[in-house]
């Protein structure tokens, strides 16, 4: 018996196209992979096109958005050349996110708040094409109240700190993630959450109520080396069901 609303999974496959950049092959495809994932039970793809295109390309966004039959969700820079990107596509949703060529991920949320200048009239043309504008941003009600007056309808929490520590740190971590999903949910956001999420860290994280959807990539694709890529996906669907009750 379930518990709660369906926890929603969105697989990443970034860095499939990692190993594929690595060699400078064809293979392995990211398409095929988010084709596995969507057969394996995946609710959506995300794919970040980072300005250097170390990983996915603009021609695996072109092939995602014509192949897939369940959601694509565009990662991308805040930049006028993404949104040209995104805006020729029509991705279902995009997540913006802060980017800096010399990182190796994403580290931290975007300051929706410090930005918010520069945000709004981009997140306004994204809405009316009809994409559904996502903020990658910390659980903080300084940054949840930007993507209020944003007018963005889906806040995704950085999990990064809460699967980087544990203990009493963990716990001030999760109850900081809860309160905050519990504060964008009461204004009408819908919450997200992801980044570095595991088969052992994930349950509290699924266990919040308000949180409608999980985006998961890196841990996924390292698991698939093991498993297959199905089944990978398989036992993180598995681990969130639980987590939310459902038989």
């Amino acid at each position: 018996m379930s518990t709660g609303p369906h926890l929603r999974l969105g697989v990443n496959i970034d860095h499939v196209a990692t190993i594929r950049n690595a060699r400078g092959t064809s293979y392995p495809d990211p398409v095929r992979a988010a084709l596995i994932a969507q057969e394996a039970g995946a609710d959506g793809i995300t794919a970040h096109l980072r300005e250097d295109r170390r990983h996915i390309t603009d021609d695996d966004i072109a092939r995602l958005a014509d192949g897939l039959t369940i959601p694509l969700n565009l990662e991308m820079a805040a930049t006028e050349e993404m949104l040209a990107i995104a805006l020729r596509h029509r991705p279902h949703a995009v997540c913006l996110v802060p980017e800096r060529r010399e990182e190796r991920t994403t580290e931290g949320g975007l300051d929706a708040a410090g930005l918010f200048d520069h945000l709004a009239p981009m997140i306004g043309r994204l809405n009316d094409a009809g994409c559904r504008v996502s903020l990658f941003i910390e659980a903080s009600p300084r940054q949840i109240e930007a993507a209020i007056r944003l007018k963005a309808p889906v806040v995704e929490l950085h999990t990064g700190h809460y699967c980087e520590v544990d203990g009493a740190e963990r716990a001030a971590e999760l109850k900081r993630i809860a309160d905050m999903a519990a504060l964008a949910a009461r204004n009408g956001l819908e919450p997200h959450a992801g980044h570095g999420l595991t088969y052992d860290n994930v349950a509290p994280i699924a266990a919040i109520p308000q949180i409608a959807e999980l985006n998961i990539g890196h841990f996924l694709i390292g698991e698939a080396i093991f498993l297959g890529l199905s089944d990978s996906i398989a036992e993180m669907r598995r681990c969130m069901d639980a987590a939310r009750g459902v038989a």
